[in-house]
């Protein structure tokens, strides 16, 4: 009798133990929940696709770290398929629904400010993965974005049309918000660096041949083409002007950073010169470069991960994650309004796009210091040197 009573009270006392031993961990502090938007399918997933890969590996490599301050990140994408009323629905969908600390995305100029406003009344931060400067001038408090500026691109494709003599040019653009962006900016600023433009057209973004309005591009006798898209249908551009036989340099904007458009513009795209982040070139990048580490280390997991070529677009969604949890750090908490202040208080963070220093008056943190000028050369890109 008095063996089976030691035996009952010894496990009781081991239950206790235990019970206490779990009691000592507590529970599992809450995730703190980011929305993402991205152009995963449809007509803008060079994108979108590469951003969403990019969240999700950044996300998890950070929780099984432990998260931050104890507390995992929960991502919630929701595949916008490039449209504005997609994005706008989900929007509303993060905000009311799931109560998500912050946004990253959307991957294109046009959804972005169709949610810029919605964001700003709800006191949403918005980390955009979207180019067009418009998105963050004028400066709305909750609104930021990562990729460089439309016009520091434009300023550095014209110092280099300089450099090369060139100083009469065609334009044209996807009638999108990126193209309708790039091309404001392209017009503003030509005659302060001494180019007159000639011809400015524009072509829907869908478009299967650029002939026509490549054509009457080459009737104004221009010294150079300057297309400003990030659709598929940039990829035509150099074919179609081969075919035509419109034989002066071909400048692309800052949406040209993805090697699928030189795969499907094929030989015709050699030459083809871009200003773009340093991501591309990486492995050229003196050791000391401050991006150096981060490009090559994200480069490697990327394309060990899923297999496929890195892209200056997934990086955008590297930088916009990067600046959240940078901010939450400083922050102290996941409280909305300390997160927005510290995001507009951090400075000399590494990422893709270069080394941003936001302030209150610069919601995107880069300067034209963040481009390098590249080209095409045998299907692969490369620094450009004239």
């Amino acid at each position: 009798m008095k063996t089976q009573f030691a035996k009952i009270l010894c496990v009781v006392t081991l239950g206790l133990i235990l019970g206490l031993l779990g009691c000592g961990k507590g529970p599992e502090a809450k995730p703190i929940k980011v929305g993402a938007l991205f152009a995963v399918t449809g007509k803008a997933s060079n994108l979108g696709a590469p951003e969403a890969k990019t969240a999700e590996m950044f996300v998890n490599k950070l929780n099984e770290r432990g998260g931050i301050n104890g507390q995992k990140i929960q991502l919630i994408v929701k595949d916008t398929g490039g449209t504005k009323e997609n994005a706008v629905s989900m929007t509303k969908q993060l905000i009311e629904e799931e109560q998500v600390l912050a946004i990253i995305g959307p991957s294109t100029s046009g959804e972005t400010m169709g949610i810029k406003d919605i964001c700003q009344e709800a006191k949403m931060i918005l980390l955009s993965c979207a180019a067009a400067e418009t998105i963050v001038n004028p400066v709305a408090s909750y609104v930021f974005k990562t990729p460089q500026k439309d016009s520091d691109a434009v300023k550095l494709i014209y110092k280099t049309m300089k450099a090369k003599g060139i100083s009469k040019v065609g334009i044209i653009a996807s009638n999108d918000g990126f193209g309708m962006a790039g091309t404001v900016q392209l017009q503003k600023l030509a005659e302060e660096n001494g180019i007159v433009i000639a011809i400015s057209e524009s072509y829907d973004g869908q478009a299967t041949d650029l002939t026509d309005v490549l054509t009457k591009i080459k009737g104004k006798d221009i010294q150079a083409v300057i297309n400003w898209s990030i659709v598929p249908a940039q990829s035509l551009v150099a074919k179609n002007m081969k075919q035509i036989g419109l034989d002066v340099p071909l400048f692309q904007s800052h949406g040209f950073g993805n090697i699928k458009y030189v795969q499907a513009g094929g030989e015709a795209a050699n030459g083809t010169i871009f200003p773009c982040g340093r991501l591309l070139i990486a492995d050229v990048l003196p050791d000391n470069h401050p991006q150096k580490a981060v490009l090559t280390q994200y480069k490697k997991d990327y394309e060990d991960q899923y297999k496929e070529d890195v892209s200056t677009f997934g990086g955008h969604a590297y930088d916009a994650i990067l600046i959240l949890t940078e901010a939450i750090k400083k922050a102290g908490s996941p409280d909305r309004d300390k997160v927005r202040d510290a995001i507009e208080n951090l400075s000399g963070i590494v990422g893709t796009a270069g080394v941003f220093n936001f302030s209150a008056m610069d919601h995107n943190g880069l300067c034209m210091d963040a481009f390098e000028m590249l080209t095409v050369k045998d299907g692969k890109f490369a620094l450009y040197n004239p």
